[in-house]
């Protein structure tokens, strides 16, 4: 399995917008996501916090993306 650098929600975000992806709104600190097929996912903006692994697999999942798609777009 391929490690994935840790990641802040600001960096995957950027890396998700090079994907297709485009903001839809913004609540507090959670950006809700949507590529223009369909594909949509929240991602949490937190100052100085990374994203965790878990909740990174879910937003890969959410965007229907693998790991290695991930790290060719970052």
């Amino acid at each position: 399995m391929t490690t994935v650098p840790s990641l802040t929600g600001k960096k995957l975000l950027s890396t998700l917008k090079k994907a297709g992806f485009e903001i839809l709104r913004v609540k507090g600190s959670h950006h809700f996501i949507r590529h223009p097929d369909g594909r949509s996912t929240v991602v949490p903006v937190h100052t100085g916090e990374t994203i965790g692994p878990g909740l990174f697999a879910k937003i890969l999942r959410d965007c229907d993306l693998n790991r290695e798609q991930f790290l060719k777009l970052l």
